[in-house]
């Protein structure tokens, strides 16, 4: 379908959000908690952080939730009974706020979670969420989306845009279906855009490295130190993997209470230790430097070989995040310097 632009104005989205309120929609966004920004669940637009650049945790929990049942189970000494999860309980909800980066990452996931045989449990979750999605008019030092063909703008993954302009309303690009069917349950509240150019309005973030032939400066650089030099400060404790919006490790657990129990899927991340140690005591990714390349290989090299598309979509979470300050955009600069491969 063809992008439409419309006008939303900043009057008429206070109203458009108290509409979906008044259907009971289950709304989420980002609020502000003590100094940090997060997701919840919200029921009033008052609710709403303006002032951010990006929520401390991904989008990503919605459709790839950190603890989630996948079936129940029921066993005595013959049988094992099997209770499936029912897709139909999966609720509808509504993501207002999430910034294209985030939004982006879901283009990652269904990668993941959509080969053969495709996940249904991820795919239900997100067919039954519409992303509502600001565009970013302020960046900072960690944001390096545009190295990776991303943009503070970029439409990929939203239902609707939203680009707050100077006046205080809203440019409106409707993308989906979903977002058709949210402007046609209040088509009153919006008018006609064309024309308009958001450009103005969206933050600048220059190009923090050069992604051109990416994933074979990444594989050249395969057999180097460098991933050891730089990750000698990794402590490991997998922070990068669990705020990232498109890493998706996880782990597979069973819960048992007598004869009944479920199976559960945890997430999980290729920068700890435990993740490939063998029964028998011997790790193939022994140590910190490995288990750093493997976590950019799989980003830049592995994923866009396998999956024709990108692990990474220019957040920065990682950097904010890392307690010991490792730079992702800064270890690809060093990573594909021409001097060391």
């Amino acid at each position: 379908m063809n992008t439409q632009i419309k006008i939303l104005k900043s009057a008429n989205y206070i109203k458009l959000l108290q509409k979906l309120f008044d259907h009971k929609k289950n709304i989420y966004g980002p609020v502000r908690q003590g100094k940090r920004i997060g997701y919840q669940k919200i029921n009033s637009a008052n609710e709403l952080a303006t002032d951010f650049i990006i929520p401390d945790m991904s989008a990503k929990s919605f459709v790839f939730p950190c603890i989630e049942k996948l079936f129940s189970f029921t066993k005595d000494k013959e049988n094992v009974e099997i209770q499936n999860l029912n897709l139909d309980n999966i609720p509808e909800k509504i993501i207002v706020g999430i910034r294209p980066c985030d939004a982006l990452g879901m283009k990652s996931l269904k990668a993941i979670f959509g080969r053969d045989p495709a996940d249904s449990i991820f795919q239900t979750r997100l067919e039954r969420t519409t992303f509502i999605g600001y565009a970013c008019n302020q960046a900072d030092d960690y944001c390096f989306c545009t190295s990776i063909n991303g943009g503070p703008g970029n439409t990929e993954g939203s239902d609707i845009l939203l680009t707050k302009t100077d006046s205080g309303d809203y440019i409106a690009e409707i993308i989906t279906p979903k977002g058709e069917s949210i402007v046609a349950s209040a088509p009153e509240l919006f008018e006609d855009g064309s024309g308009l150019d958001k450009q103005k309005y969206l933050a600048d973030v220059p190009k923090r490295f050069d992604d051109s032939n990416l994933e074979n400066k990444m594989k050249a650089a395969f057999d180097t130190n460098v991933f050891d030099e730089y990750a000698i400060r990794c402590i490991g404790c997998a922070a990068c993997a669990y705020v990232c919006p498109t890493c998706a490790c996880f782990d597979i657990q069973d819960r048992t209470k007598g004869s009944k129990g479920e199976r559960i899927r945890t997430w999980d991340s290729c920068g700890l230790k435990l993740f490939t140690l063998h029964t028998s005591g011997h790790n193939p990714r022994e140590t910190q430097g490995v288990r750093w390349r493997q976590r950019l290989m799989h980003k830049f090299s592995y994923m866009p070989e396998r999956l024709e598309v990108r692990g990474c979509v220019g957040c920065g979470r990682c950097s904010r995040r890392c307690p010991v300050d490792m730079n992702i955009a800064e270890s690809i600069n060093i990573i594909t310097d021409e001097n060391i491969i």
